[in-house]
């Protein structure tokens, strides 16, 4: 499957956050609240992109640093901040029990190995310390969810890459689903429980969020707006089932 460069990466490493509006800005609020103190100790960024979460994290204190597996977008973020490394989430080139807060955000489902990937961002998350009642570090997790009812990365169709949001994709059975989506994963609660089972940590927080539709924003005004506000309402009821994303917290105990 021959595609240009720019589809290839968006096919198999997904699309970055290039610029900063009212989705980037909720998530952050997010990954804060979940952080608490360690915002203020040492961060990764596990699949940073092109580092606009790691510029947006590094003036709250903390020491901040960026892992990205493709070489072109970790030098655009390494012109914009310090401390980022190409490398791949499968073997983090960090020792044990180097950071207070890692944010995964919307990565696992493009790496090889999302299993070893999970145990290696638990590898180097700071274990608690007993003698001076300090938790362990944590994991703030953004993955995309099974129960949406749009594939976002697009599908192939006999042979052919067709980018944008397919509908119903997710909900077809599994080895149907991966058949059209080979180059990215979809995760149910059950599907994420596993990955964490048997690993020295406990879950702090998991739901399902919406995303911010900041695109049908600025194409249809108040009407956009309104389908946000109804659809982030969504997430306080069963029906955030629904939603785009899975929103872990995960502690190193």
């Amino acid at each position: 499957m021959d595609l240009p460069r720019d589809l290839e990466k968006a096919a198999l490493r997904g699309e970055p956050s290039y610029v900063w509006r009212a989705g980037q800005q909720r998530r952050l609020e997010m990954i804060l609240a979940a952080a608490g103190e360690r915002v203020r100790g040492i961060l990764l960024e596990n699949g940073c992109g092109v580092g606009m979460y790691v510029e947006h994290l590094s003036p709250l204190g903390g020491r901040v640093y960026g892992l990205e597996y493709d070489f072109d977008r970790a030098r655009e973020a390494g012109s914009r901040s310090p401390g980022i490394v190409n490398a791949a989430g499968e073997k983090l080139p960090y020792p044990d029990s180097t950071f207070d807060l890692i944010l995964s955000h919307e990565v696992l489902e493009h790496v090889q190995d999302d299993a070893l990937s999970v145990r290696e961002m638990v590898r180097v998350l700071r274990s608690p310390d007993p003698a001076s009642g300090k938790s362990g570090g944590r994991i703030v997790l953004f993955v995309p969810n099974r129960g949406y009812p749009f594939e976002t990365h697009g599908i192939y169709w006999r042979g052919k890459y067709h980018f944008g949001n397919i509908p119903f994709v997710n909900w077809l059975p599994r080895r149907w689903r991966d058949r059209l989506a080979p180059h990215v994963r979809v995760y149910s609660r059950g599907d994420l429980e596993r990955l964490f089972a048997g690993l020295p940590v406990r879950i702090v927080k998991r739901t399902v969020i919406f995303g911010a539709y900041d695109n049908l924003i600025a194409r249809f005004g108040a009407a956009g707006k309104l389908l946000r506000g109804l659809l982030q309402f969504l997430e306080q009821t069963s029906f955030r089932g629904l939603g785009l994303s899975h929103f872990w917290v995960v502690e190193k105990v």
